[in-house]
This record gives C-alpha cells, structure tokens and sequence, in this order.
C-alpha cells in the first residue's frame, strides 16, 4: 500500500514539472509559433529559483522571479520569431542553447547545494486521511493543485469558451483571415508565446523548488523536449496535455522506484524509460487509428510567420 502511495505521490510531483511546461506550450502554439526553447527556458527558471532562495529563503519569491525571467526571454523570443519573422525552429533551437549554456555557468557556484527552502506539502483535512490516496493526492504543495486544477481549467474555457480563445484559435488557423476580420495577429501571437516562455521557466523552478531540492548541471535532463512532444501528443489541449505528463509522471517514478528497489533492470534502462514512453506515445496512436491523427491535427499556420502585406 505504502508502495503505491508512494508511486502515486511521485507521479504527481514528476508530471507536474511536464504539465506547466506543457500548458504554455499550449498557448504559443495555439497561436501559431513553434517554441523549441522550453528545454532553455526551464534551465533558467531552474537556476533562477535555486539562486533566489540561496539569498532570501522564500520559493514563493523564487518562482515569481522565474517566472518573470522566463517572460522577459520569452519577449525578446518573441520578438525575433513574431515582429522579425525569424525562422522558429532556428530561434528556439537557439534559445535552447543560450539557456542551458547561461544555467550552466551560473549554476557553479550553486551545484550540490540544497534549496534552503521548498514549498511545503498542504495537507487538505479529512480528504487527506483517506486511505491509499489520501496521502499522495490530498498532501502535496499549493503548485501541484494549481497545475493539475486551476491552469488547465482557467486555460480551458479560455480557449473553448470565450471570444479571445476563438480569436486565439483563429490567429493560429488561420492569421490572414483573422487579421481581416479585426483581430491583432501580431499582438495575440507575441504575448501568447511570451506567457508561454514564462511557464516554461515557472516549470523549471517547480524543478528545483518542489520535486528535485538542488541544482545540477543537467537537472532538466530532457523534460523540455518531452514537453513539448505533450502538446503535440495531447492534440494542443490543455487538459490532456495535464493527463499526459501526469502518465509521464509515472513512468518517471517507475524509473524512481525500481532503482530504489534494485528491481532486476539496468539502471540505464529505468532512465530511459520516460524517453521510451514518448516515442511510444508519439508513433503508436497514430499508426494503429485515423480518428488519433485527426484529434492531433496541429494548428494550419502553425510554424509559419505572418506576413501581413501577403495575403
């Protein structure tokens, strides 16, 4: 019982850090641009959060300032790939480098230290003292209720249920269209992509604030590419995209438990598992049914930059 509370618990914690990060993906390229950045962006949110509670030991101010990192690359991402119409793929790929590479230097003089300051598990009263579940559902920290309940709801009837989500749709299918009918292409697409970068960064603080308690070179080890394979998995739907990394989340803890328990598998093999899932995840629905490949159509001007004199 304790194993599988165990299991559980660990699940939520892991997908959470694919969650957020996944919701902002959502939002950028429900809007049209591709953002092959989250693997930078979370790797300087990651440091960000670590380096913050290092001097002021409050991981509330940690991840604020993440997230405001993340908002001011994702600006200036935003920047290149909407206003200068750079190529995406070319500038998120760039992103990514910059990030890690700027997370690593800085990370020196933080690495092996642990995060003098997390934040805390919420017990919810009665619901907590359930047996199996009450532990690994009703006891984790404030973020994880507000990336598996809040986030994708808000983003939900966002999308699905309010004239700005048709309109975000709408730039996203469509911007020539869109832009004749009155609605700012360029304006939805920059602040999308921006809040975007900054729940990417917001994720990778969650990294280091909530699920793994220190900073190491490498700490993101892939889950912004996993990430961003979620969107794309999950159809651009924000409350698979949370189911999604929440099954990503258990294959992680998988990996966590079997290593702990010296189950008769290769350590390397146990780490690989979340990468193995995705290429599953990615190649078998849409191989084995139609209505899978219909469910994860991309957006029609996804990746494409608008030219408004071109229509």
């Amino acid at each position: 019982m304790d194993l599988i509370a165990g299991l559980i618990q660990t699940a939520i914690l892991a997908g959470g850090v694919l969650a957020l990060a996944a919701l902002g993906e959502v939002l950028a390229e429900r809007a049209g641009v591709v953002n092959l950045g989250v693997e930078g962006l979370m790797a300087l949110g990651a440091i960000t959060g670590i380096a913050t509670v290092v001097a002021v030991p409050s991981p509330t101010l940690g991840f604020a300032l993440a997230l405001l990192v993340g908002l001011a690359v994702g600006m200036v991402f935003a920047t290149a790939t909407v206003i200068v119409r750079a190529n995406q793929i070319l500038c998120g790929l760039a992103l990514t480098l910059m990030g890690t590479g700027v997370a690593a230097m800085i990370g020196k003089a933080y690495s092996g230290i642990p995060a003098p300051a997390t934040f805390p598990p919420i017990a919810i009263p009665l619901l907590s003292e359930l047996p199996l579940v009450g532990r690994a559902l009703f006891t984790q920290n404030i973020l994880v209720y507000l990336i598996y309940l809040v986030l994708p709801f808000c983003i939900h009837h966002l999308l699905f249920r309010t004239r700005h989500g048709l309109d975000l749709r709408a730039v996203g299918e469509n911007p020539a269209a869109a832009d004749a009918a009155g609605i700012p292409v360029r304006r939805i697409r920059f602040w999308y992509v921006s809040v975007g970068a900054a729940f990417a960064a917001g994720a990778g603080a969650y990294l280091t604030l909530a699920f793994v308690p220190s900073w190491s070179e490498g700490v993101v080890a892939g889950r912004g590419w996993i990430a961003v394979a979620l969107v794309i998995f999950a159809g651009y739907r924000p409350w698979t995209a949370v189911m999604a990394a929440l099954l990503f989340g258990l294959i992680t803890s998988l990996g966590f438990v079997g290593q702990a328990r010296n189950w008769p598998i290769a350590a390397p093999v146990l780490s690989m598992l979340p990468y193995l899932g995705t290429i599953a995840l990615m190649i078998v629905p849409v191989l084995a049914w139609q209505k899978v490949r219909r469910l994860m159509a991309a957006p029609a001007a996804l990746g494409e930059p608008y030219f408004r004199d071109v229509r």
